[in-house]
């Protein structure tokens, strides 16, 4: 008998589709969800490197024209059969090498937001990446963007590295700091509006666990995933890092200056909660 991938998503719709990957990734939900406000307006929205589509699936549910990019062709049939289970029908799921994503001009200057979730750290050419991104946002249009903290805590002996030199599907280096997230979006042109941390100590602990289990790690953490919820807001306000950095971006809506961008950016280093 062969199992159903998608069972746990027609049984429990989009909140089933969580319980497939660890708690890291619920976390980073709820990093987006707070800048995703539920929408009539008919805003469009990119998610470069959706996986198998939980995030853009999750926008479109709160009422944005989603799109889910990827390379990998069995992910984006995934998303599309998920997105139809959902409930949200029209996402779509285009094939595409985030490497080239400069060579669609049918994307650029298109959308209100852009999510850029675990993705980048597999990437060589990061400026660039970040320039595309940039490239496909509306003036005034925001980036919200996750990915390894430089300073976490390992979760694993291959957080140590060593990290690739090729893009091979592996983390080509170790995540960002503050400084690493300005220096890319004053070169790409984007202003930063908040920059935090997200899953905490608890989080971190049970994805060792889902990470033990292997291909039942989602039934071994069930019991355990009220857990982050409920402690790790309360520890990151005394200092406890987060495995990922979160940030949100702004593209000026009236073209400011290389200069005024970066002044802009080196401001908000007062308010990174990290």
């Amino acid at each position: 008998m062969r199992f159903d991938r998608h069972l746990l998503v027609r049984l429990f719709g989009f909140r089933g589709a969580f319980l497939h990957g660890d708690t890291l990734v619920a976390d980073r939900w709820r990093f987006l969800r707070r800048h995703l406000p539920l929408t009539r307006n008919g805003e469009t929205l990119l998610d470069v490197g959706c996986g198998s589509g939980l995030f853009t699936i999750g926008a479109a549910k709160r009422g944005y024209q989603a799109t889910g990019l990827s390379w990998d062709e069995r992910n984006q049939q995934t998303a599309q059969t998920r997105a139809q289970i959902c409930g949200v029908p029209g996402t779509s799921f285009p094939i595409q090498d985030l490497r080239d994503l400069d060579r669609r001009d049918d994307l650029k200057e298109r959308f209100d937001v852009v999510l850029n979730c675990e993705n980048i750290e597999h990437i060589l050419n990061d400026d660039k990446l970040m320039r595309d991104i940039a490239g496909c946002l509306k003036p005034g249009g925001r980036l919200l963007f996750t990915s390894p903290f430089y300073y976490y805590h390992a979760l694993s002996s291959a957080d140590y590295g060593p990290f690739s030199t090729e893009e091979d599907g592996g983390h080509v280096r170790r995540g960002y700091t503050i400084g690493m997230l300005r220096e890319l979006c004053d070169l790409s042109g984007l202003m930063i509006e908040e920059v935090t941390t997200c899953s905490g100590f608890f989080s971190q602990q049970v994805c060792k666990v889902h990470r033990l289990f292997l291909g039942a790690g989602w039934l071994a953490i069930i019991p355990l995933r009220w857990m982050p919820r409920l402690f790790d807001s309360v520890l990151m306000r005394f200092g406890l890092r987060g495995y990922s950095i979160c940030m949100v971006a702004y593209k000026p809506r009236f073209g400011s200056s290389e200069s005024q961008v970066k002044t802009a950016n080196a401001a908000q280093i007062d308010v990174a909660n990290i």
